[in-house]
């Protein structure tokens, strides 16, 4: 199996425009979901999720994307997890952070997106088993039809720390045994 080495397969030293474009747009649209919906998830994050050539979506998917390892704020965020247990001031502590300046530059991003899934999720064992998707952001005027290959993370490696860290800032009841699977973009099968 090949994996999704976060450090290896980082392609961002040299963008091609449409790889470029979908980090500019999720990065801003990030930016706009924690300044203006206090962090609620909208259709710019949650694209369709295709298998094969289906014509109709199986469902949609919350995704992350992630700062490369010179620019993370990971201890940031485990911190933010680790200073209160109350939610109400763990959230907001959260978007204060990640409405700022955070996601304002794009090149300090990996184009490689993650998501969780529930431990018993017949949809993260079937992404795993497939290796590969296709998801469609639409939203505020772009379209972003893409292929990914999909791997699960184990819990030592970096996206997976993130992912978890990240999540844990909105959802104080994650499960530890919470699937992570990075979505790499096939930017040559666009």
């Amino acid at each position: 199996m090949i994996r999704n080495n976060f450090y290896e397969n980082n392609t961002r030293s040299v963008l091609p425009s449409e790889q470029e474009k979908f980090v500019k747009f999720q990065c801003r649209a990030r930016q706009m979901i924690m300044r203006d919906n206090f962090g609620k998830p909208d259709d710019s994050i949650m694209p369709n999720l295709y298998l094969d050539k289906q014509k109709e979506p199986i469902c949609k998917i919350i995704t992350l994307i992630h700062k490369l390892p010179e620019f993370s704020l990971l201890t940031e965020l485990k911190h933010i997890a680790k200073k209160t247990n109350d939610p109400s001031q763990r959230r907001e502590q959260a978007i204060r952070l990640l409405s700022s300046s955070y996601y304002q530059k794009n090149k300090e991003f990996s184009d490689i997106l993650t998501a969780t899934f529930t431990p018993e999720s017949e949809i993260a064992k079937t992404l795993i088993e497939k290796g590969v998707c296709r998801l469609l952001f639409e939203a505020f005027s772009h379209r972003f039809d893409v292929k990914f290959n999909v791997i699960q993370l184990e819990k030592s490696e970096f996206l997976y720390h993130s992912t978890i860290s990240h999540n844990q800032l909105f959802n104080i009841n994650i499960h530890p045994e919470t699937i992570v699977l990075s979505f790499c973009p096939k930017w040559n099968d666009f």
